[in-house]
């Protein structure tokens, strides 16, 4: 079991992260456009919401849906600085390394796939 297999099974322990899953809308959506393309998005999202040292809006700026990754960064608890801080122990207030970004992308595609199985 690896760092992010921990983690995520820390996560399905939690009440609130637990009670996320992906519907048939979010489902179609990466079926459609392939899991590299949501990859892609989850970068995207991840370099502009989470990675600056403070966040326009830390806490709000990740809507509940819209967006396979939106459910998946609150399902793993990379929403918001806070919760990236108490569940990954990744500090704030200062900018995200290339390395944090791909590991917060690796536990979010892991989640997906994982939705998806």
């Amino acid at each position: 079991m690896d760092n992010i297999d921990i983690i995520l099974a820390k996560l399905n322990n939690s009440k609130f992260r637990s009670s996320f899953h992906l519907n048939t809308k979010e489902v179609e959506y990466i079926r459609k456009n392939g899991l590299e393309k949501i990859r892609e998005h989850a970068f995207e999202f991840i370099r502009l919401r989470l990675a600056p040292a403070s966040p326009l809006n830390d806490g709000k700026q990740t809507p509940m849906h819209g967006h396979p990754v939106f459910v998946a960064e609150h399902a793993t608890a990379s929403c918001c600085r806070k919760c990236l801080y108490k569940w990954h122990h990744i500090a704030k207030n200062k900018n995200l390394t290339e390395e944090e970004i791909t590991y917060i992308v690796e536990v979010i595609m892991r989640w997906i796939n994982r939705q998806l199985e």
